[in-house]
């Protein structure tokens, strides 16, 4: 057994130690020495205004990013050493992008998240296709099975992504802004399920603008502000009308969310409109 795999037995906490990344042309690093940490069982949300570096940290594990210094450990140990196929094995991921080459099943389309565990030759076992089957289920479209992805409307695409993700069957999940184009209904639903995975042991690193949202399910909250960590800690540390409104540099006030009693945010109109 390597010391990455006796790690991630033990736990398979997700970190960023000093992350820096600059990509070329650009004067300013996207992300300047970020450190987090995501820990089994949590949510960890990493939340900041357009541009504060958020997807960096995604493109950062997907090695599709200019690190320029700094380290991401998977459970403690540095995933340099893990080759694509391992990594997926350990951690699945929802980009914020995404478009398929060419139009798949959905069927098709989320039995790719079971490429990482099987062999090179023969077709979909019994356990790949029941893992699409639940993954499916559990993002609430069993009944889109046999569509083409070119005919899903936006927040259906979105759900199916996740579905991909959790066919994938793995025990670190990352998701950059999952609810995009959902309804209000579907975006409950999405961090419903969010809670749920974390609750049943996985590491889950959220990123999302919906720091309303953030602040009723996560328990450990990053807000990054021009590629640096403005804040971190959990909700109460992080919600409070000082820090945010130098961040996000629009007014604002923070109430208390009447539902479950947590900080919630309310922006103001602009300086100068009245009400």
């Amino acid at each position: 057994m390597t010391s990455v795999t006796r790690a991630l037995v033990d736990g398979p906490s997700l970190g960023f130690e000093g992350i820096t990344v600059q990509y070329p042309g650009r004067p300013t690093p996207a992300l300047d020495r970020v450190s987090l940490l995501a820990q089994p069982g949590l949510i960890t949300a990493v939340v900041g205004p357009n541009g504060s570096g958020k997807s960096s940290l995604v493109r950062a594990l997907l090695r599709r990013a200019p690190v320029t210094n700094g380290r991401v450990l998977l459970a403690g140990a540095d995933i340099a050493v893990l080759d694509a196929r391992s990594l997926a094995q350990h951690v699945a991921i929802v980009p914020q992008r995404e478009e398929p080459g060419m139009a798949l099943s959905v069927r098709e389309f989320v039995m790719l998240g079971r490429h990482p565990r099987r062999g090179a030759f023969g077709g979909p076992s019994n356990a790949d296709r029941q893992s699409v089957t639940d993954a499916l289920a559990r993002t609430g479209m069993s009944e889109a099975i046999d569509r083409a992805t070119d005919t899903l409307s936006g927040g259906e695409w979105q759900r199916v992504r996740i579905a991909r993700a959790l066919a994938q069957d793995t025990r670190v999940l990352v998701l950059d802004e999952p609810t995009t184009f959902l309804d209000i209904a579907h975006e409950m639903a999405v961090f419903e399920l969010i809670d749920a995975l974390a609750r049943e042991g996985r590491t889950v690193l959220l990123v999302s603008h919906q720091l309303n949202l953030v602040a009723r399910f996560a328990e450990h909250i990053v807000l990054l502000s021009r590629g640096t960590v403005a804040a971190a800690g959990d909700v109460e540390t992080v919600m409070r009308g000082e820090v945010l409104e130098s961040v996000y540099e629009w007014p604002l006030v923070v109430t208390r969310d009447p539902a479950v009693g947590v900080p919630a945010l309310l922006p103001l109109r602009g300086r100068g409109r009245g009400r």
